[in-house]
């Protein structure tokens, strides 16, 4: 699994999270609070803009991580601070062997900070909300919770129960995600930046793009807050948000990465430092489409760089862990088993260089591979200290003759040049286990998803077989679907047979499934087993076919038509029993060709498809 290797040495650690806390700080009372004239306790925050300040989980990833870290929205689950699930809005919950139901009791007596209460519909509204609206933006909340997936209220028991057309081991993990947070959708008239939810806080007002929100205690929070009224104060710099922390324009800011600032800080008693270890991977894809498909330049690369002195030097100041896997070493995923073969060796750097004619023809400091110099493009973007480790890889990389020149733009420019392979080195940061199970993320670097024209045959074999695991599953579980609906569909047979007054015992319903989707599209045939002789059955056909022959087409009796997908449902929805069976002779051809009319007509086949035999 080279790719590890690979990427790892770059820029693999844990990033950090700085939030900082004002505590009787220059321009406010002696009080850690600003206070109003009412003694409204109110907590001026400085913090990051994402996605224009939208709050709207189905429009943005982004929005909907607003949503919850401003204390808006909340999820079923969440993760608690060692990163094991645990219930949140929710109290319990129950699922089936297969991993493919799911029943969820929810706490009672939440509200929303509209007033409604938090009711298992209205948890489904604000699923199905992001089924009907997820597809028009970047939240991608099919990745949380599947479109196809099917979601029953019950509100008097108070349970949610979810069945997905795939096995979900993990799926409490995946509606713990922020995109996942529960709105109330028939009272929120703007979800961009109005979104109702049931957490401590709700929107007071959305004070414009690059301002901030006000907002309020929610009074309908079943815990009391510790705020009364939060303002919202985005600033992007990080000397800025120190600077106003400073001057007590803010009481807390977060994420400032200045070490310098930082130690300030941490050294003063009016400031408190909080600094958490967070699930975030650093690290800089290499494009192997490019000049870096050279093996040896790659490996003299990672031998070049001295990851224990950057993480802890006086720029990045142990907000980042050094590491060399694309999976933080503070995760329990095996880490501790794996060995770095590429540890700083500048010199042995340099001799595998000279050793492969990678060296330096014309005394301009920088070695050439094809008669052409070695300048390599560094994308990065100012978040979460990636233009400070660009320039000290570029430091590092000069050492040993590798030109690097480095492009600093905005996120989103780097994410398409990160799509569109323009780049040699482009810098990250990225979530690895949002949802609790790093799967998604290290797909990756599997040949079919890689942004980086990366390809290793051992990689991709281990990672099919992942995959393969799980479609075997997902064809177990079908023909266990397909043979449930084929009893529900056959137990339909039994009721319609007796409603033409035959005592039935014994249907087979097949049912068919289209190639492509791979869902039950139609029923192949109809077998319904009466008693009686042979003989009798024959004569009673013939019979049958003679009176239809002198019937009005018009005059024939209309029966229900459904879907065979909707059988199931179509029986929960019958009141009361069918009427006792009446014997009926054979020799009653009318009543054997209604019947198998009957049947034709219910399941939407041909009568040749429905066939009516003596009761073995």
């Amino acid at each position: 699994m080279k790719k590890e290797k690979i990427l790892a040495l770059l820029l693999a650690g844990v990033m950090a999270t700085t939030v900082l806390g004002g505590c009787g700080s220059k321009g406010s009372d002696s009080s850690s609070l600003s206070k109003s004239s009412s003694d409204e306790k109110v907590l001026n925050f400085g913090c990051a803009m994402y996605t224009d300040g939208s709050v709207n989980t189905a429009g943005d990833e982004n929005g909907g991580w607003n949503a919850m870290r401003y204390g808006i929205t909340e999820t079923l689950f969440k993760f608690n601070d060692n990163m094991e699930l645990e219930p949140w809005l929710a109290e319990s919950y129950t699922v089936n062997d297969e991993h493919t139901e799911w029943v969820v009791t929810l706490k009672k007596g939440l509200k929303f900070s509209d007033g409604c209460d938090l009711t298992a519909s209205k948890v489904k509204e604000a699923y199905e909300h992001l089924k009907e609206v997820g597809p028009s933006g970047s939240a991608k909340p099919e990745k949380y919770l599947e479109f196809e997936a099917t979601i029953d209220a019950d509100d008097e028991a108070g349970t949610l129960t979810i069945k997905t057309t795939q096995p979900y081991a993990n799926l409490m993990g995946q509606l713990s995600h922020p995109t996942m947070g529960i709105v109330d959708v028939e009272h929120t008239e703007n979800f961009d930046n109005g979104t109702i939810g049931t957490g401590p806080y709700m929107i007071d007002s959305f004070n414009g793009v690059g301002v901030g929100y006000t907002l309020v205690a929610n009074p309908n929070f079943r815990e009391e807050v510790p705020y009364d009224k939060v303002n919202l104060l985005y600033m992007g710099d990080n000397s800025a948000k120190a600077m106003a922390l400073e001057s007590g324009q803010v009481d807390l800011v977060e994420n400032i990465t200045n070490v310098a600032d930082i130690q300030k800080f941490q050294d003063s008693d009016d400031y408190t430092v909080d600094i958490a270890t967070g699930v975030r991977c650093g690290f800089s894809w290499m494009n192997f489409d490019g000049i870096l498909g050279n093996k040896t330049l790659r490996q003299a690369i990672l031998m070049a760089i001295d990851y224990d002195t950057i993480c802890n030097s006086k720029t990045i100041g142990g907000l980042y862990t050094p590491g060399f896997s694309v999976l933080p070493s503070n995760l329990s995923y095996g880490y501790e088993k794996l060995n770095n073969p590429y540890t700083y060796d500048p010199e042995g750097a340099k001799k595998l260089l000279d050793d492969a004619g990678i060296v330096d023809t014309d005394g301009d400091g920088i070695r050439e591979i094809d008669g052409e110099n070695i300048n390599l493009r560094y994308i990065s973007y100012e978040n979460r200290l990636l233009n400070e480790f660009s320039d000290a890889h570029t430091q590092y990389l000069t050492e040993i003759g590798i030109g690097v020149t480095s492009e600093y733009g905005s996120s989103d420019d780097q994410w398409s040049k990160l799509a569109a392979l323009d780049y040699d080195f482009n810098n990250n940061n990225w979530i690895t286990v949002g949802t609790g199970d790093p799967f998604a993320y290290m797909a990756n670097w599997a040949t079919e998803s890689t942004y980086c024209a990366y390809s290793n045959p051992e990689y991709d074999a281990l990672y099919q077989e992942l995959k393969s695991e799980m479609d075997e599953i997902e064809v177990r579980r079908r023909n266990m679907v397909l043979s449930q609906y084929e009893a529900e569909a056959s137990k339909e047979a039994v009721r319609v047979a007796a409603e033409a007054g035959f005592s039935v015992e014994k249907a087979d319903v097949e049912l068919e499934k289209d190639p492509e989707s791979e869902q039950f599209a139609s029923v192949r045939s109809v077998t319904v087993y009466v008693a009686g002789s042979e003989a009798g059955m024959e004569a009673g056909m013939e019979a049958g076919m003679e009176a239809a022959e002198q019937e009005d087409p018009s005059s024939m009796i209309e029966i229900e038509k459904i879907s065979p997908i909707e059988i199931s449902l179509e029986q929960e929805q019958k009141q009361g029993e069918p009427a006792a069976a009446q014997a009926v002779s054979w020799t009653n051809g009318e009543k054997i060709w209604e019947l198998q009319q009957r049947l034709a007509s219910f399941y939407q086949v041909e009568a040749d498809h429905v066939e009516v035999r003596m009761e073995p």
